[in-house]
């Protein structure tokens, strides 16, 4: 069962962060995830937290907790650590 990957985002350094994104779909891509969305979310009701959201498709809880762990991943997400605060959840698909 697909599971989605979702992050929030308030960047703090946007050249960097530039960096980020080029770098983040190869890593998603060789386990098997597309990006579904990104952008800014429109509040319909209550307050969002952050700028900017991320959502990512994978085929599974297994290959979603792999990519986030892996070797390939090590780098942009110590990029992204570095130039945004930001929440990552995994949620599994209805």
């Amino acid at each position: 069962m697909a599971v989605y990957v979702i992050a929030s985002l308030t960047i703090k350094d946007a050249v960097r962060f530039e960096d980020y994104r080029r770098m983040l779909l190869p890593t998603m891509a060789k386990y098997g995830a597309r990006l579904v969305a990104r952008g800014v979310p429109t509040v319909l009701e209550g307050e969002w937290p952050r700028e900017r959201l991320i959502i990512a498709e994978f085929p599974s809880m297994e290959q979603a907790r792999e990519w986030w762990g892996s070797p390939e991943y090590a780098e942009p997400k110590a990029l992204r650590q570095a130039t945004a605060d930001s929440e990552l959840v995994i949620v599994q698909g209805a």
